[in-house]
């Protein structure tokens, strides 16, 4: 199991629409709207690294979204 925290940054008002986007996407579990440097705080939680790398890019490809920035943990 890999989890990933990704810090996500999107356009200026199109907010909402990118955090109904993340909902929807396969292996995130929570997604929360932030005040600061990053717009969300996305938790993933995936069987294996290549799947995070695949969903990392998948949020990349989000239309509004500007950047990302991943930290990466494994269960021991």
């Amino acid at each position: 199991m890999v989890i990933g925290v990704t810090l996500v940054n999107v356009v200026p008002g199109k907010e909402r629409s990118v955090y109904n986007e993340l909902r929807g996407i396969k292996g995130i579990k929570e997604v929360y709207h932030v005040f600061g440097e990053f717009d969300f705080v996305v938790i993933c939680e995936v069987d294996g690294l290549s799947t995070l790398n695949a969903l990392v890019d998948g949020i990349r490809e989000c239309e509004h979204v500007t950047s990302t920035q991943t930290i990466v943990g494994a269960e021991l």
